[in-house]
């Protein structure tokens, strides 16, 4: 069973690999970076300056939004009176882990009821799609010509490894925390708030740095997100196209097994361990905004 798994894996991690070889095969340097253009599919659609075009990004998006809904119908829709079954033990724990380590680790109690269902939906759907991103789909730009029919390859991409991703959902949490730091608290208290108690003079020097602090948030959350899941997929990458780029199949037993080692590392930790960090930074950064004296 060991060895069928290791072999998927393998083919996994090597499907992408070949449609890479084979695309870019005239080009002398590998540049894993060619998986990160996003090409338009259909026509363009823009809104003044917003792109709103269908490429591979926004088609993991949709999927990853699918599949959030289906978890949250099939797993947390239990019939009352009926006995614990697997399935409503494992919504169980996902319930859990968004309550307890999520939502009463950084909102205040009057506002996990209001808050809650946004960091849970957050972290189950930054899990699902940084998920999607190892799983082998036919949504690459890349295309084999099958019998004249030319079908879209199997290819791993993460759209969370796409920057303006990760900015879009790390900007919902942005908005959101200043619009409840101000519902709950007022336009003037909530301002002031962001100034700590020091010496006038010393205040066009701390109001500037707090200002940006807050903005910083901004970019902590969404480049934190992006630099790991971007990461660990061109590492995957570079590993198995070294086996193009040198020609030389054999380096496929060390290239392989690294590749495999990567992506089991992604897959097993980093996946749920960034999902469950944006969530939690989100809760904090509300919880903060409603009581910030804490």
């Amino acid at each position: 069973m060991r060895r069928l798994v290791f072999a998927l894996l393998a083919l996994s991690l090597a499907l992408p690999a070949t449609a890479l070889g084979q695309e870019h095969a005239e080009e002398s340097d590998f540049d894993p970076a060619h998986e990160w253009e996003l090409k338009t599919w259909g026509p363009e659609v823009k809104l003044g300056p917003i792109d709103l075009s269908l490429n591979k990004a926004v088609a993991y998006l949709l999927l990853g939004t699918v599949i959030s809904i289906l978890i949250g119908l099939v797993l947390m829709r239990v019939k009352v009176g009926k006995g614990p079954t697997r399935r409503q033990a494992l919504g169980e724990t996902i319930y859990d882990v968004a309550q307890v380590q999520v939502a009463e680790q950084g909102l205040p109690t009057k506002a996990i009821g209001r808050w809650f269902p946004y960091v849970a939906t957050l972290m189950i759907f930054i899990w699902v799609v940084n998920m999607l991103g190892f799983i082998p789909l036919p949504l690459s730009d890349e295309r084999w010509e099958i019998g004249g029919v030319r079908i879209p390859t199997l290819a791993i991409f993460a759209a969370t490894s796409t920057l303006s991703v990760t900015l879009a959902l790390a900007l919902m949490t942005f908005v959101f925390t200043h619009v409840e730091g101000i519902r709950a608290n007022g336009v003037r208290k909530y301002f002031r708030s962001w100034i700590p108690d020091v010496p006038r003079v010393m205040l066009p020097l701390i109001v500037p740095l707090e200002v940006l602090g807050q903005f910083m948030r901004l970019i902590s959350l969404s480049v934190r997100l992006y630099a790991n899941m971007l990461a660990g997929h061109m590492l995957i990458l570079t590993f198995i196209g070294l086996i193009f780029v040198l020609e030389n199949v054999f380096l496929a037993v060390i290239a392989v097994p690294a590749a495999t080692l990567f992506y089991l590392f992604e897959v097993v930790i980093v996946v749920s361990i960034q999902a469950y960090i944006f969530a939690a930074l989100s809760a904090i950064y509300i919880g903060s905004a409603i009581e910030p004296e804490h």
